[in-house]
């Protein structure tokens, strides 16, 4: 329960480069949206993760709200960095995928590798489909419960966070297609 949202078999088939960075989860977790805006637009607010989580701000922001603008300098982007304060970036492919580790957390959270992967369909839409891996934390006792719950949970903020990057990104994309210079 709580596994899939939005990601369709064939999502589940892609190449995601977070296996190679936690080859043994316990659960594997996927998350999509079709999002009416083109790879460059969508890959650009993935880099304003790096800023905020973009989920529920009162829970994951302290209570701040996420940039509704894109805001220079988030997309350079290197091995290493800080995103959404308690993950690491660990690869990236610009206008393909961001993958992440988790650093802070991981007492409460296990073991976490998560790829965020933009699949063009077309000029104009995309898919951004997220595979979630999971080690669960705790005593092997607790394990079912935390494998029922860890997994809800993420849905509820996946979702959000998810939802608001495609208004966002199909806002800046209607801009763009009525202001032809503004620049990706």
């Amino acid at each position: 329960m709580g596994l899939n949202w939005g990601a369709t078999p064939e999502d589940r088939q892609l190449p995601f480069p977070c296996d190679r960075h936690l080859s043994d989860a316990d659960d594997a977790c996927y998350r999509a949206v079709t999002i009416d805006a083109p790879a460059p637009v969508v890959f650009r607010w993935l880099c304003q993760l790096k800023l905020a989580p973009y989920s529920y701000d009162w829970i994951d922001n302290w209570g701040r709200r996420s940039p509704q603008e894109l805001v220079p300098g988030a997309e350079d982007l290197e091995v290493g960095q800080k995103v959404m304060s308690i993950f690491r970036l660990v690869a990236f492919e610009p206008d393909r995928h961001l993958t992440l580790v988790l650093v802070r957390a991981r007492r409460v959270f296990g073991d976490v590798a998560v790829s965020y992967v933009v699949v063009p369909e077309g000029a104009d839409r995309c898919r951004l489909v997220v595979k979630l891996l999971v080690n669960h934390p705790g005593p092997t006792v607790l394990r079912p419960l935390v494998r029922w719950v860890g997994p809800l949970g993420d849905l509820v903020m996946m979702r959000r966070q998810l939802l608001n990057l495609k208004g966002l990104a199909e806002r800046e994309a209607a801009r763009r297609s009525t202001s032809p210079g503004r620049p990706a």
